[in-house]
């Protein structure tokens, strides 16, 4: 006769571990929070005041940047990632994050390893100013291999219907904003992974291997700061994630039934400054021809504004730490478009 335990699960870690993220969730808690860390279902209340609201969601995880973490046994960082692909999503629609949820799975659990991963996801709601407000631990021996884990995110804002930034404002002669990121943030690692192999070597003053565990950079805060001021500026944003500019750009503009969309952005060369390790992939093995279709090379996060308030947003942005660029503008295309990689276009 055999037990759980000894079919692989340990309960008595599981509960250690649930213990510990009560401390970190606790940091987290807003207004609104009607349930603690460990119920089986986090509640939270509709703020008061709103006419309209709508609930804006978005989920992603940290994909295979995981096994740098792991290789590295440095967890917290790549929950500050999880928290950043969701918040950053749901922030494109200029809604605020109000809560968030995470999801962490591996083959043996460690309470002090699974603890760290949440720290990282409490140091991200807390830098996008929502609830960590629940979660699930997933302890599956046979499935994932000992020492691997698995980490993913649910994220809920809230937006007045109105207020919705869809794109639908953007017009020929609109400037693009692009603003800093930190780094290569959480897409492209597969590629990473393969001209990567010694995280100890030295980079830029660190190893590359923490120079690639850099968090993704949250936007939310300085995004919101400039909506509270210039919402009506703010024609259009986009998180620039896996597809690099070449995929995400394009997807704020417009496009009609057939999905064709009739305007193009004309990006700048050499109007921010690239992150050295952009480069160093580079002399490693990746194709110069395709970093802009895989990697944010520099840049976030896009906002196509009225171009008369661009300098004043760029300002905005600047009070709130946040390092942003004019990178290019919007122009109507001679024909419609139906690739997006065909509404992208750079020049000197």
């Amino acid at each position: 006769m055999i037990d759980y335990r000894q079919s692989g699960v340990d309960v008595e870690e599981g509960y250690k571990a649930v213990s510990k993220y009560k401390d970190h969730a606790k940091r987290t808690k807003i207004p609104g929070v009607l349930s603690g860390l460990g119920s089986f279902a986090g509640m939270f209340e509709v703020p008061a005041g709103m006419k309209n609201p709508v609930m804006v969601s978005g989920t992603d995880g940290v994909g295979t940047k995981l096994d740098i973490a792991c290789a590295m046994k440095k967890y917290d960082t790549v929950g500050i990632d999880c928290v950043a692909m969701s918040v950053n999503d749901i922030l494109c629609t200029g809604a605020r994050p109000l809560y968030f949820l995470d999801y962490i799975a591996c083959g043996k659990l460690d309470a002090h390893i699974a603890s760290d991963f949440v720290k990282g996801v409490s140091d991200g709601c807390i830098d996008s100013g929502c609830a960590l407000l629940g979660g699930e631990t997933a302890e599956m021996p046979g499935f994932y291999d000992e020492g691997k884990y698995d980490i993913a995110g649910f994220g809920v804002g809230i937006i007045e219907k109105d207020d919705i930034v869809n794109g639908d404002k953007i017009t020929s002669g609109d400037v693009l904003i692009g603003l800093a990121s930190t780094g290569v943030h959480s897409n492209g690692f597969s590629l990473v992974r393969k001209l990567v192999s010694d995280y100890s070597s030295p980079f830029a003053g660190k190893t590359i291997g923490d120079v690639l565990l850099t968090p993704t950079k949250i936007y939310v805060k300085p995004v919101l700061a400039v909506l509270e001021k210039y919402r009506k500026d703010v024609h259009g944003m986009v998180h620039i994630t896996g597809g690099g500019f070449y995929e995400n750009i394009p997807r704020m503009y417009p496009s009609d039934d057939e999905g064709y969309m009739n305007l193009i952005s004309v990006i700048k060369n050499n109007s921010w400054k690239v992150p050295e390790i952009f480069g160093e992939l580079i002399k490693r093995g990746a194709n110069p021809d395709r970093m802009y279709n895989t990697f944010n090379m520099g840049i976030g996060f896009v906002m196509a504004v009225e171009a008369s308030k661009a300098a004043d947003i760029i300002t905005e942005l600047k009070k709130h730490n946040q390092d942003s660029y004019v990178i290019g503008r919007v122009e109507k295309s001679a024909q419609k478009i139906k690739e997006q990689t065909d509404a992208v276009v750079f020049e000197n």
